[in-house]
């Protein structure tokens, strides 16, 4: 009997260590490290007169473009890159066919966390533009002002990164070469984008780079990003600050119609000695894309994204 209890006694406690064993088992880590986030969007406009005592000219135009932020986030390591290409291109009756949008605009910035929210990051980012510009609103038969890689802004540097959470983020690279490439050969003369002679592709500038974005939700379906740059060249003239200022106001219709509102500012003593100024409006089709969940203990703070 003492035996058949010692027995018992000894079954028991291996299935109670077995179920243990199974409870304490690790838990797996599914949170996702990379979080893709994007939105492509379709806008159209389009106007038609006939005996119209007011005035007016038929037109009819069109703008695409996509906007990606890629995010990698595991552990100390946070790597950030950014996509965003448009173009858009207007005809009106009598005037023809003029460019209203072109942009590329790709960066990548990687980090390692040194303190809480402060990363030790290095990256680039190439700025540029699909087709020609030209003088009279973009008059193909006018005086050519710009072209793809003409300028073309290409800048490598490191230094900190500052990110709080999801909504906001910046960078200051005390170190950045910025190079400027006119690949164009009818734009390749002195002065033209801080050329120093005639005939050169590239200009080289070293200097202190800073950059922001703030994200803010205004209200349910209405979301306002803000960008924001200035660089300062070290070598000549390091008071002409490059400066650059974006807002993109985006207003949700429904999960395929949106309408989005951008204005651009821009300072740059080697294209122009004024202030550059760009606005668009437009209405049509957008689909976003959120996928993947940071590990950001402040996901919330993303919730701007959410469809």
């Amino acid at each position: 009997m003492k035996k058949s209890l010692l027995l018992l006694s000894i079954s028991l406690g291996i299935i109670a260590a077995a179920q243990e064993t199974k409870t304490d088992a690790p838990v797996v880590d599914t949170t996702k490290a990379w979080s893709i986030q994007g939105q492509n969007t379709l806008m159209l406009n389009q106007a038609a007169f006939s005996n119209w005592v007011g005035g007016g000219a038929n037109n009819v135009g069109w703008l695409a473009g996509v906007n990606y932020n890629m995010t990698y986030e595991k552990g100390k390591d946070l790597w950030e890159n950014i996509v965003i290409l448009g173009y858009g291109q207007n005809n009106t009756k009598g005037v023809g066919t003029r460019k209203t949008q072109d942009v590329i605009n790709l960066s990548t910035n990687y980090g390692r966390e040194f303190r809480k929210n402060w990363y030790l990051s290095g990256g680039a980012s190439l700025q540029t533009q699909f087709a020609g510009g030209y003088e009279d609103g973009n008059n193909p038969d006018a005086n050519k002002i710009s072209n793809f890689m003409a300028p073309g802004y290409v800048n490598v540097g490191v230094g900190v990164t500052y990110r709080p959470n999801d909504n906001f983020t910046m960078t200051l690279r005390p170190a950045n070469a910025r190079i400027t490439f006119v690949l164009d050969e009818d734009l390749q003369y002195a002065g033209s984008y801080g050329l120093k002679n005639d005939g050169d592709s590239s200009l080289f500038q070293f200097g202190f780079l800073g950059t922001a974005i703030y994200k803010v939700k205004l209200m349910e379906n209405i979301n306002l990003t803000n960008t924001a740059s200035v660089f300062s060249n070290y070598l000549d003239h390091p008071e002409r600050l490059v400066l650059a200022y974006g807002a993109v106001l985006n207003m949700k219709i429904n999960k395929f119609i949106s309408s989005n509102i951008t204005l651009d500012l821009m300072y740059d003593h080697n294209q122009i000695k004024k202030t550059q100024l760009k606005q668009t409006l437009g209405v049509g089709f957008a689909y976003n894309i959120d996928n993947g969940r940071k590990r950001s203990d402040k996901k919330d703070n993303q919730s701007w994204m959410k469809k």
